[in-house]
């Protein structure tokens, strides 16, 4: 079971950390970069046609969407707590200790269940209660990391990272009303009136939960909504628009193409920042459906 529902690397140093950092896979973190950063991924589960895949072990970013866009009946789960305490045994037979950063606590039930069973391991496991998802909780593993390297112990990161907890935005605009009125987040008549009308709705997820932030008739005034409130939030929550200050980036559902020239929107509208886009994960991605464009604000951490 270990070899199935983990893929890790232990050799980021050539001394074994004694705090380990790991995720899941709703960080959007692959296999390759797992591996790149010494990080260890537990691979989501999903349900798809009664069937169980896991994410990048059984079931990739193409065959989702392929899934989804077949009429699969497709459900998110969370990590049975079998293989969840299987992923942690296996990171401590070389580690003093894991940070174990699961995605948000508003969305999924996989925080609490982590939180109940690192109960059993005696204060060598700390599930983080981050409220974030996609390159969001990327952002706060990549802090864990720094963390790590600069000596923290898993308490002391856990602790830091709960601080944080909430400086973090992300704005998303659903390309089909298709899968929220599946979902039933909105009504048959109000999705069948949308898609007649080609309104763009505009998300917003702030740690707990995905919620509604506005309309847009264009895809082009949807993308200027996003920039618009990363804008505002950055200022008046996050203290300034400036790189030393925020990380901005972008994710998208299943239109590369589309997403590269939202790119290049965001990087003329954010001059001076390193902006990083990935695919969305498949968890959001299940229940907002493709064609989704999203932009995102971190505060850095500073410690």
């Amino acid at each position: 079971m270990h070899n199935i529902l983990c893929f890790s690397s232990h050799y980021r140093m050539e001394i074994p950390l004694k705090t380990a950092v790991a995720t899941d896979s709703n960080s959007g973190i692959t296999k390759a970069e797992a591996e790149k950063l010494g990080i260890y991924v537990l691979p989501m589960p999903f349900i798809i046609d009664g069937e169980e895949y896991f994410e990048e072990i059984n079931l990739t970013q193409e065959g989702f969407y392929e899934k989804l866009l077949g009429g699969a009946e497709v459900h998110t789960s969370q990590p049975s707590p079998e293989a969840l305490t299987a992923f942690w045994d296996d990171i401590l037979k070389d580690h003093d200790e894991v940070v174990y950063i699961p995605m948000s606590s508003g969305l999924s039930g996989s925080y609490q269940t982590a939180r109940m069973l690192s109960e059993d391991y005696d204060g060598r496991v700390f599930p983080v209660n981050n409220q974030r998802i996609s390159v969001t909780q990327r952002s706060s593993v990549l802090d864990a990391l720094s963390l790590c390297d600069k000596g923290a112990e898993g308490k002391d990161i856990l602790k830091i990272l709960e601080e944080d907890k909430f400086n973090s935005t992300i704005y998303i605009m659903v390309g089909t009303l298709e899968y929220l009125k599946k979902g039933g987040r909105i009504t048959p008549a109000a999705a069948t009136i949308g898609n007649m009308l080609k309104i763009k709705p505009i998300l917003q997820i702030q740690g707990e939960k995905l919620d509604a932030f506005a309309i847009s008739r264009t895809v082009n005034g949807g993308k200027q909504i996003m920039i618009n409130a990363i804008k505002k939030d950055c200022i008046n929550r996050f203290g300034s628009l400036d790189p030393d200050n925020v990380i901005i980036n972008a994710a998208y559902s299943n239109n590369k193409e589309s997403a590269g020239e939202f790119l290049d929107e965001i990087k003329a509208s954010f001059p001076g920042f390193d902006i990083y886009s990935a695919p969305l994960s498949l968890s959001v991605s299940c229940h907002i459906g493709p064609q989704s464009l999203a932009l995102t604000a971190t505060k850095r951490l500073k410690v």
